[in-house]
C-alpha cells in the first residue's frame, strides 16, 4: 500500500511533478496518455498495482501491491540518438536509491546490463525505456519497477527484494530517494555532455565484469568475457574472434549452452 508519497527536495526544486494512481494498466501507458494530453514531462507517475505491466520485448511485469511501480514521462531531453544513455542514467539513479534505502553498496549492490539491479546476483528491480516523436518533439518514457516488499516465485531467474535485506524499506522511501537520485544523475549527465562520468559510474557497478557470460541476441548465443562497455552503451564482448559488440541482448552468466538469466 502506497502512503503518502511525494517526492523528495532535490526532484522537487528541480521541477519534477508526482501523480500517484491506485491501479492502472501500466504506468506507462498512463505516461503516454499525459504526453498526448499536452503534458510538459518531468513528470512521475506511480501506481499502487498494474494489471497490464510489461518488460522488455513485450515480457509480462508481475505487479502485485507493496511493491514499486513509476514511470517517468520526459519532453525534449535530448537528441534521439542519445536517448539509450538514458537508460544507464536511470540505472544508476535505481543503484543509488537502493543503496541509500537498504544500506547495501557495490559490489553486492550491482547493475547488470542493460537495465537491471541486482541484490547478490538476484534481479529486485529492472527498467524499460521508450521513446516516441510527436509533432516533431521527442519524449522518452522511463518504467521502472522495484521489488520491495516481495518478488516473484518460480521465476527461471533468481529474484530478490528490499526488504529482505531492509525490513524498514517502503514504496515511499524508495520513490524519494529514486526521484532525488535521478535529478542529480540527470543533471549531471546533461551538464558534461557526454557519457563518459556516467559510463564510468556506470561500471564501477556493473555486475560480472571480467567474467564469462552469454549473450543472446535475435541470431543466437554467444558466450565470452564481460569486457565492458563502449561509448554509446553497446556491450563489449571478448571473444576468440576478438571483442565484439552487441547493442542489444539477454545476459546471462556464465557460458552453459543453455545457461540460467542472471536476473
Amino acid at each position: 500500500m502506497i502512503g503518502r508519497a511525494v517526492l523528495g527536495e532535490s526532484a522537487r526544486a528541480a521541477g519534477y511533478r508526482l501523480i500517484v494512481r491506485d491501479e492502472v494498466g501500466s504506468t506507462m501507458e498512463e505516461a503516454r496518455r499525459a504526453l498526448a494530453q499536452g503534458d510538459t514531462g518531468k513528470l512521475w507517475i506511480v501506481a499502487r498495482s498494474q494489471n497490464a505491466g510489461r518488460g522488455r520485448h513485450g515480457r509480462q511485469w508481475t505487479s502485485p501491491p507493496g511493491n514499486l511501480y513509476a514511470s517517468l514521462l520526459l519532453v525534449a531531453p535530448c537528441e534521439p540518438v542519445l536517448a539509450p544513455q538514458l537508460g544507464f542514467v536511470a540505472g544508476l539513479a535505481l543503484h543509488d536509491a537502493a543503496a541509500r534505502v537498504t544500506g547495501l553498496a557495490a559490489p553486492r549492490l550491482a547493475l547488470k546490463w542493460p537495465n537491471d539491479l541486482l541484490i547478490h546476483g538476484a534481479k529486485c528491480s529492472g527498467l524499460l525505456l521508450e521513446g516516441e516523436s510527436r509533432a516533431g518533439q521527442f519524449s522518452v518514457v522511463i518504467g521502472l519497477g522495484v521489488n520491495i516488499a516481495s518478488c516473484a516465485q518460480g521465476t527461471p531467474y533468481p529474484a530478490d527484494f528490499l526488504q529482505a535485506h531492509a525490513p524498514a524499506a517502503t514504496i515511499e522511501a524508495m520513490l524519494v530517494a529514486l526521484g532525488d537520485a535521478w535529478a542529480v544523475r540527470f543533471a549531471t549527465w546533461q551538464a558534461a555532455g557526454g557519457f563518459g562520468s556516467i559510463r564510468q559510474a556506470w561500471l564501477e557497478r556493473a555486475a560480472f565484469l571480467g567474467q564469462t557470460i552469454t549473450i543472446r541476441p535475435p541470431d543466437g548465443a554467444v558466450s565470452g568475457v564481460f569486457a565492458g562497455i563502449d561509448p554509446t552503451g553497446r556491450l563489449l564482448l571478448e571473444t576468440p574472434a576478438g571483442i565484439r559488440p552487441f547493442d542489444a541482448g539477454d545476459l546471462f552468466f556464465g557460458a552453459s549452452p543453455d545457461p540460467r538469466p542472471s536476473s
